[in-house]
């Protein structure tokens, strides 16, 4: 795999610091696995605009600002996303620098990368070199190179740390996964809720683990919004799974917990700070968020599937029909 700092500063001194604008563009759980880096540079940069784009909307609807100065990041697991591939054509077609991730050394994504990470996958890969993970050290790093991170030291001790922090994470959690996978086999509905750099695992888990691969109905719902409108389905007959993450907006998590601990019973907590992220220090753990609830949260898909006798690599339309 390429070095990923030398990557960063390739980027960047191939348009002499001239980067206006990143996108990130891909599909279900690839798509997912950029938000967080689509919120660093939301967060942190002065000098760069973020784009955060499902690819067949990229394809069908391009930002006018897509040119030279642009980096299109598009990442699909197996490689060959028609979607994601011509995004990333189009992309490169229109000037920009495009890097691609996957998994697979004969993907049709590496043809159309300038720049491309093949990442680890399986149970026994380290978690800081996985796809989520790669791209937000990416993106920490270009901005680092165009303006300066003042926490970036910091960062690069977090990454040090998050494979020990989420290997003790899983353990801690697998047999309240499996308690919760007995205690809500026969639900149908799950609200999952999450806020900051965290809010996209809570829209990955709900649409990948949950509907994609066990065939639940599940929705995802930001912290910050279920008191304008979501807390009417409230009662004690629905489940709600919380990540509370750490950082600036765990101030919403813990007002959407107090509400549900008043007038829920279904509630599955998983709390970043039990489960030992403020290892890293303040000023960047809310980045790691999402890299803890990743792993974490798979536990939980792992005893649905088990409680169900449901695969979770069973499909009934994915690569079966035609759409």
């Amino acid at each position: 795999m390429q070095d990923i700092t030398d990557v960063a500063k390739r980027l960047v001194q191939h348009n002499k610091g001239k980067i206006t604008e990143v996108y990130f563009v891909a599909c279900g759980g690839s798509l997912v696995d950029m938000y967080v880096s689509d919120y660093f540079i939301r967060s942190e940069s002065t000098t760069i605009t973020s784009g955060w784009y499902t690819a067949n909307e990229f394809v069908h609807a391009t930002p006018k600002r897509l040119g030279k100065n642009s980096v299109v990041i598009a990442c699909s697991h197996g490689g060959n996303t028609p979607e994601t591939v011509e995004a990333a054509r189009l992309a490169k077609a229109a000037g920009a620098q495009t890097v691609g991730l996957t998994y697979n050394d004969k993907a049709d994504l590496l043809a159309v990368s300038d720049y491309s990470f093949l990442y680890e996958w399986g149970d026994e890969t380290r978690v800081h070199n996985n796809p989520m993970a790669i791209m937000l050290e990416l993106t920490v790093g270009m901005v680092n190179e165009l303006e300066g991170y003042d926490h970036y030291n910091t960062f690069m001790e977090g990454m040090k740390l998050i494979d020990t922090i989420v290997a003790s994470a899983e353990k801690q959690v697998e047999p309240r996964a499996k308690a919760f996978a007995n205690a809500y086999k026969d639900e149908e509905m799950f609200y999952v809720m999450a806020s900051g750099a965290s809010y996209g695992h809570a829209y990955g888990f709900s649409i990948c683990s949950l509907m994609e691969m066990q065939w639940l109905d599940a929705t995802a719902v930001h912290t910050g919004e279920f008191f304008h409108g979501p807390l009417e389905i409230t009662d004690e007959n629905t489940p709600f799974i919380l990540a509370m993450g750490l950082g600036r907006t765990r101030e919403l998590d813990e007002r959407v917990l107090k509400f549900l601990k008043r007038y829920a019973k279904k509630i599955e907590v998983v709390d970043a700070k039990e489960l030992g992220l403020d290892m890293i220090d303040d000023s960047v753990s809310e980045y790691f968020n999402p890299v803890l609830f990743y792993s974490v949260l798979s536990k939980y898909r792992y005893a649905l599937s088990k409680v169900h006798n449901h695969d979770l690599d069973v499909r009934r339309y994915m690569g079966k029909v035609e759409y």
